[in-house]
């Protein structure tokens, strides 16, 4: 598989590349295995390189000029996936039959489960399993209508978040339909179709809180040591305690194995990422729950499930009654993970190091957390100014938010 390169194709890109000596293949950054070839004498030709099981394959696609970049991107995608599933390269004739359950099926196999998670996977199967499918499975692609999607959208419209999951699953479906040969180019029923405004909730554990929150999982944690019956799993205190302590997503924390954890180098890996696989550092208290953790032979993962081999699947039920005995009935798990971004910013960090330790893909899924860096200022501002004010002999008190619990204190 050739390298990537920080090259987005482009008509405009391509028109400007040149080269002298000798010809070269420049590789585009979003689509691995796509590339255009320049030669000296300013010719360009669109090639496509995947790997398939007897090794690398190079295709040529076509001449920049009789195809726009665009068109080589999208039989570039078609080849690619041609190429992986042991077909011939050349594109096969358009498939007026197929369904969007057949489409379904392909974008589940060729798609989620080559570049999604377990998590996210389960996710997308779910909104097509319960939503799509029943209400669109059968129709012909070529049938499909942006009125159909607008009615299925519409009949989702008192869970605005399902209702946008499975518009967001649909147009992808239909974008990867255009690029295998199912549908003509630029068919996708679900443009026009606006998502609903989603309300983001925002919950930050004060410092009394987290307190409340420490003491009720101790005690947690002394009813399953003295074996009392229908007590919380030590597992799952312990997963809570990491989540609190390192602000990593649930299932980055269940999916922990033994072998991911480097004491030596101070850090943990984690292999399934919403993002990818990322190093998240291993702090003195965070690899203090692991030393309480007690691990089980022939078992690799750190949060051990009740059958054999297995890890825990989800916490929910023993994190609602802890957080009922805490007074805490309105926080969310993932409100853990919100909490820690807060504290980190009380603590000074900037919003470019919360993203690292959060592990975001992009700087947009941290500027949700921009309002409370500006807070932040403010009472860092007004702090200093009022230990410039005294030494000046300025007059007026300065509110400097001393003695009051801030977004995460």
């Amino acid at each position: 598989m050739p390298r990537r390169s920080t090259l987005t194709l482009c008509g405009r890109a391509v028109d400007r590349l040149s080269v002298a000596g000798r010809d070269r293949i420049f590789w585009d950054r979003e689509l691995a295995g796509f590339g255009v070839r320049v030669y000296p004498s300013g010719r360009k030709v669109y090639v496509v390189q995947s790997r398939a099981q007897g090794g690398p394959r190079r295709v040529t696609l076509g001449t920049h000029g009789e195809l726009t970049t665009t068109q080589a991107r999208l039989r570039a995608a078609q080849a690619i996936d041609r190429i992986k599933r042991g077909q011939e390269p050349a594109a096969p004739p358009a498939q007026a039959g197929a369904t969007v359950a057949d489409l379904a099926a392909r974008y589940l196999s060729a798609h989620v489960a080559q570049n999604c998670n377990a998590h996210t996977a389960g996710i997308y199967r779910g909104s097509l399993e319960n939503h799509i499918l029943p209400a669109l499975g059968m129709m012909p692609l070529a049938m499909v209508e942006t009125a159909h999607v607008a009615a299925l959208h519409y009949r989702l419209r008192s869970t605005p978040r399902a209702a946008n999951r499975a518009l967001s699953v649909l147009s992808k479906m239909f974008t990867l339909a255009c690029a295998w040969g199912l549908v003509a180019d630029g068919t996708n029923p679900c443009r026009g179709v606006c998502k609903y405004k989603e309300k983001k909730r925002e919950r930050f554990l004060t410092r009394d809180e987290y307190r409340r929150l420490g003491q009720v999982l101790a005690e947690a944690e002394l009813e399953a040591e003295a074996g009392v019956e229908g007590a919380v799993s030590p597992y799952a205190i312990a997963a809570l305690r990491l989540l609190m302590l390192t602000g990593c997503r649930l299932n980055e924390i269940l999916t922990l194995r033994w072998d991911d954890i480097d004491r030596t180098a101070g850090e943990f890996r984690l292999r399934d990422g919403k993002t990818g696989a990322r190093m998240v550092p291993l702090t003195p208290t965070a690899e203090m729950v692991l030393a309480g953790i007690e691990r089980v032979p022939n078992n690799p993962w750190v949060i051990v499930g009740k059958k054999p081999g297995t890890h825990l699947a989800t916490i929910t039920a023993d994190w609602y009654r802890l957080r009922a005995h805490a007074g805490l009935d309105d926080v969310r798990i993932h409100d853990l993970r919100h909490s820690y971004a807060s504290r980190a910013l009380a603590a000074g960090e900037s919003l470019s190091m919360i993203g690292k330790l959060l592990g975001h893909a992009d700087i947009q899924s941290t500027a949700r957390y921009a309002h409370l860096a500006r807070e932040t200022e403010r009472l860092s501002a007004a702090r200093v100014g009022g230990s410039i004010g005294a030494d000046i002999g300025a007059e007026g008190g300065v509110d400097d938010g001393a003695g009051k619990d801030g977004p995460s204190s």
